[in-house]
């Protein structure tokens, strides 16, 4: 079980539905980061041993967040104009896909639609 910190980035159903697969789960509006910088939430996340989950594809420059030094980078590119469902959908798709989430502990996986990448590779 991982505990995800949550992104504002992406809907704020997100937490729940992590959750209801089994892992924790923290949004960053819940505990007063919702406005803070990548730096900060990446901090937050490294800190506290939390795997970071967001939309922002910035979190998936290995240079300024080696996946090295985080319990897991989940970045989730969804199509252009994505609804939230969509979304909340490919979320779902990663989570319903146990190796990946196993293997997550210093890696940056990459969750866009019908593909999953995961670097460095399992």
């Amino acid at each position: 079980m991982f505990h995800f910190l949550v992104d504002a980035s992406l809907p704020g159903t997100t937490a729940a539905l992590i959750q209801a697969n089994g892992h924790g789960a923290t949004d960053v509006r819940a505990i007063g980061l919702g406005t803070a910088t990548d730096d900060e939430i990446a901090s937050h996340a490294r800190a506290n041993g939390l795997t970071l989950i967001s939309g922002n594809r910035d979190f998936g420059d290995v240079l300024r967040y080696p996946p090295a030094d985080y319990n897991g980078l989940v970045v989730v590119e969804p199509p252009r104009k994505a609804t939230r469902a969509i979304i909340l959908k490919l979320i779902e798709q990663f989570l319903n896909t146990p190796d990946v989430v196993a293997a997550l502990p210093g890696r940056l996986v990459i969750v866009a639609p019908g593909r999953i990448r995961v670097r460095p590779p399992i």
